[in-house]
């Protein structure tokens, strides 16, 4: 493919590289995106519905659904692919400034990725957080009590409502871990954007963020993205065969 020579030069010389990767680098682990052909919301508008936090709040049926929801996710069998695994070598060569993921399905610490440098800016499915009084506790302990017959557990600390640990529309950004990924993607000498289609705000600032700090920017999608004009390298195609490739020698 034209511009996988030469993007891949300039990985092989980055000394601090930013990887921004989006749903697209899940699909091949079986996880599907959300408005896709295939995606999560085109095959069940409910679960839309259930990702507003203004309805998920409101709504103890929206709730109970989301919990039988997570209960079948994909998320908790699936396993990384040659496209996560690609981007754990860039942080065995010293190479990996920064990890901005707006995914939350935890397949970049799973592919052996430093939990510490992955900036997850939509938090995780993994864990659970009381709307209430903040509590958090590992997913797999509220699942359990839905398959005990609770349809819409309470916090155990409070009796609050508790949500998976991800971001809803309609719920506030973390400050600091958006603060986080500015900062990585300010001081990043290459941004590697992987399929994401680069809309979504404020995360999508990263790419022009990064252009105006001086960085070279490589963009690999399945299709266009919003940030195509920022692009030194545009790689369309598939991501598990584009990603390996800009590690080859």
């Amino acid at each position: 493919m034209p511009g996988v020579a030469a993007a891949a030069e300039v990985l092989r010389e980055a000394q601090r590289i930013v990887v921004l990767t989006g749903a697209g680098i899940s699909t091949d682990s079986g996880i599907p995106d959300f408005r896709g052909p295939n995606g999560v919301w085109t095959k069940n508008p409910a679960a839309e519905k259930a990702s507003n936090i203004e309805h998920y709040l409101a709504d103890p049926e929206v709730r109970a659904a989301a919990w039988q929801n997570r209960m079948t996710s994909p998320a908790w069998s699936a396993e990384p692919n040659s496209g996560h695994q690609a981007i754990v070598e860039f942080e065995r060569r010293d190479q990996l400034h920064g990890l901005i993921t707006q995914n939350i399905d935890g397949l970049h610490q799973k592919a052996g990725n430093d939990p510490e440098r992955v900036i997850e800016v939509h938090g995780t499915v993994w864990w659970t957080r009381c709307w209430e009084c903040d509590d958090h506790r590992p997913m797999a302990e509220t699942l359990d009590r839905v398959r005990g017959g609770e349809a819409d557990p309470p916090c155990l600390a409070c009796g609050g409502i508790i949500k998976s640990d991800t971001i809803s529309f309609g719920q506030s950004l973390i400050p600091e871990v958006i603060d986080r990924a500015m900062q990585v993607s300010d001081e990043c000498d290459v941004m590697l954007a992987v399929g994401s289609t680069l809309s979504v705000f404020p995360v999508a600032n990263c790419i022009p963020r990064a252009k105006a700090a001086g960085a070279r920017v490589v963009i690999v999608n399945g299709a266009e993205t919003a940030m195509d004009r920022y692009a030194d390298w545009l790689l369309v195609g598939s991501i598990g065969t584009i990603l390996p490739a800009l590690l080859r020698d």
